[in-house]
């Protein structure tokens, strides 16, 4: 009888390259958002939270206590791709995917009635080459690690405007915790509960 045990690839890249990855992106200093100088390349990046409000205190007293580079928390994790990589194109265009991803982030945001830019910090690795291949695994690896709250507990950070003739649909965790990003003003489906919201990331706050 087949053993198909036999054929199952080890996790070589969880052990070694993704693994350096990680080591590689975790020893990257904080940057202050927003950027200031644009640049065209793409990448694997952080968000990071140092503010007082009330649910995310937790991951920033973890943040203001961090005494190296690698004990900070990340509140969401993402990546920019460069355009053509999906479709396996030989050639792609990288422009300012990475800036303008981070750019996107910081006007949610600042949009946010509730949140300060001034209050979070970015960091990130740039992927060129042949490494952009690795953008995706190293993404994925990043919020096994962490589970960061934006990613994992409260959902509709990274969203972008749903479109013109689609504001039926209801505002997500995220806005309906942080008002303020015109887009989800318009949308007019039925309205989440924020203290079952709140409750969420207080059971999430429990683990960290």
């Amino acid at each position: 009888m087949l053993d198909y045990k036999e054929y199952v690839l080890p996790n070589i890249l969880q052990t070694s390259v993704i693994q350096q990855a990680i080591e590689f992106f975790t020893t990257r200093q904080m940057i202050d958002l927003p950027l200031i100088e644009p640049f065209s390349d793409a990448g694997v990046y952080a968000l990071y939270y140092f503010g007082t409000f009330k649910e995310y205190r937790p991951i920033a007293n973890i943040n203001k206590k961090a005494k190296s580079l690698t004990e900070y928390f990340p509140i969401y994790v993402g990546k920019a791709v460069p355009k053509g990589s999906r479709t396996a194109r030989t050639k792609t265009s990288v422009e300012q995917t990475l800036f303008k991803r981070l750019e996107e982030h910081t006007k949610s945001v600042d949009s946010a009635s509730n949140l300060d830019i001034k209050d979070f910090k970015c960091r990130f690795a740039i992927l060129r080459d042949n490494e952009v291949d690795l953008i995706v695994p190293l993404e994925a690896a990043l919020i096994r690690q962490y589970a960061p709250l934006w990613n994992s507990c409260v959902s509709g950070f990274g969203i972008h405007h749903p479109g013109s003739g689609r504001y039926a649909q209801k505002r997500s965790e995220w806005d309906t915790l942080h008002a303020g990003r015109y887009f989800a003003d318009k949308l007019t489906g039925k309205e989440l509960d924020l203290d079952e919201i709140k409750d969420k990331i207080s059971e999430y706050s429990k683990n960290l």
